[in-house]
C-alpha cells in the first residue's frame, strides 16, 4: 500500500542507555494514529528515530519500513527526499523549528524546491496557495515576513504549510497544539483533517491531550517508558481500557455529563530511563501489581479484535477508569 509506513523493533540507545524497548507500529494510508502518554515516555524519539533525526551519539536498531524500503538502512543523501517528502513532520515548538533568519517564503520555498522541483513564480504562487490553504491572511504580503512577525498560532500554521508543501505520504504531528488557546487549536485540527480527506495522507498524532486523541484519531498506542503498553481503537480504548496505565489516564479525564467524581491522579513519575524497575516498569505506580509485576516484563499481547495490551494482571482489571479510580482511592484508604 502507497504511503503505509511500519515500524518493527525499533529500539534508541543513548551513551549504553536504552530509551527505546523495541517499538512496533503499522500505519495504512489516510489511518490517523494518536501516539499518547506522560513526557519521557518516547513518543517524540520514536518519530525522530525512525527519520534520522536524532544525533549521532544516538544507538538506533530495528527498520522502518516505508512499503519495502528500510530507512534505517538509507544514508542521509537518500533520506532527504524521504524527508519532507514522502514523510513529513510538524515539530512541537514551530518558534524553534523555523529559521529566523529567513523569510516564510524562503523556508517553504526550500521544501517546495528540494522535493518537487519548482523554482521562481512557481514557487511563489505555490507558497502563497499553501498559506492562503492554512489560513494566513494577506498571504502574498506576508510571504516576505519574517517568523517573529507572525504569533504562535500563525507559526504552527506555516509549519503546517511547510509539511504540506512536499504532498507527504504520512504526516507526524508532534504536539500541533500545544500552548495554543482552544479556538486556535480546534482551527489546526480542522485543517488537518481537511488535508487528510482532500490527499488521503496517514497522519500520527502526538499528544498529551486525550480529548483532542478521542476526537481526531481512528486508532490509539499508549507508551510508556519507552514501551507500547496498550494498543486498540480508540472507541475501544477510550469505553474499556485494559491496562492499568491507559486507565489511571482516563481516570484523569473529567466527566461531561453523569454524576460528577473525584479526579483521579497516578503517584510517582515516568522512571529514569537509566533506573528503570526490574519487571513492568509501571510496577512501581499501579495500585493492581503483584509479585510476577515486579519481575517480569509484560509482552505485548493480543485480548481482542486489534486490541492488544502489555499487562501481566490486564484480564483481572475493571474495564472502565472510573473503577480503577475507585479501586485505586480504596486502596490508598485501607
Amino acid at each position: 500500500m502507497r504511503g503505509s509506513i511500519t515500524l518493527e523493533e525499533l529500539t534508541v540507545s543513548f551513551n549504553g542507555v536504552r530509551v527505546l524497548h523495541g517499538i512496533d507500529l503499522a500505519i495504512g494510508r489516510g489511518e490517523t494514529l494518536g501516539l499518547v502518554g506522560e513526557s519521557g515516555s518516547g513518543k517524540s524519539v520514536t518519530w525522530l528515530a525512525a527519520l534520522g533525526l536524532l544525533p549521532p551519539k544516538a544507538k538506533v536498531s530495528g527498520r522502518v519500513m516505508l512499503n519495502d524500503r528500510n530507512l534505517l538502512d538509507m544514508p542521509d543523501s537518500k533520506l532527504t527526499g524521504i524527508r519532507g517528502g514522502r514523510i513529513a513532520m510538524i515539530f512541537q515548538d514551530p518558534v524553534s523549528a523555523l529559521n529566523p533568519m529567513l523569510t516564510v517564503k524562503r523556508q517553504i520555498g526550500e521544501t517546495l524546491a528540494l522535493h518537487r522541483g519548482l523554482s521562481g513564480a512557481a514557487i511563489k504562487a505555490e507558497a502563497k496557495r499553501l498559506l492562503d490553504l492554512v489560513g494566513i491572511p494577506d498571504a502574498e504580503r506576508r510571504l516576505n515576513a519574517y517568523p517573529h512577525e507572525f504569533s504562535g498560532g500563525q507559526n504552527q500554521r506555516v509549519m503546517i504549510a511547510m509539511a504540506l508543501a512536499g504532498q507527504p505520504d504520512l504526516l507526524v504531528a508532534d504536539e500541533p497544539t500545544t500552548a495554543l488557546d482552544v479556538t486556535i487549536q480546534a482551527q489546526i485540527l480542522d485543517l488537518l483533517a481537511l488535508t487528510q480527506r482532500e490527499t488521503g495522507m496517514a497522519l500520527v498524532l502526538i499528544s498529551h491531550d486525550l480529548g483532542v486523541v478521542s476526537q481526531v484519531c481512528d486508532r490509539v498506542a499508549v507508551m510508556y517508558a519507552g514501551r507500547i503498553v496498550e494498543e486498540a481503537p480508540v472507541e475501544r480504548l477510550f469505553e474499556h481500557p485494559a491496562h492499568p496505565y491507559s486507565q489511571g489516564l482516563m481516570g484523569s479525564l473529567p466527566a461531561i455529563d453523569g454524576p460528577r467524581r473525584r479526579l483521579t491522579a497516578i503517584g510517582g513519575t515516568v522512571p529514569d530511563a537509566s533506573s528503570l524497575p526490574a519487571g513492568c516498569s509501571f510496577a512501581p505506580r499501579c495500585a493492581f501489581a503483584e509479585t510476577q509485576c515486579h519481575e517480569q516484563i509484560p509482552l505485548l499481547a493480543g485480548i481482542g479484535r486489534d486490541h492488544s495490551v502489555a499487562c501481566l494482571v490486564s484480564e483481572a482489571q475493571p474495564p472502565a477508569a472510573i473503577h480503577y479510580s475507585r479501586q485505586k482511592e480504596q486502596r490508598i484508604e485501607a
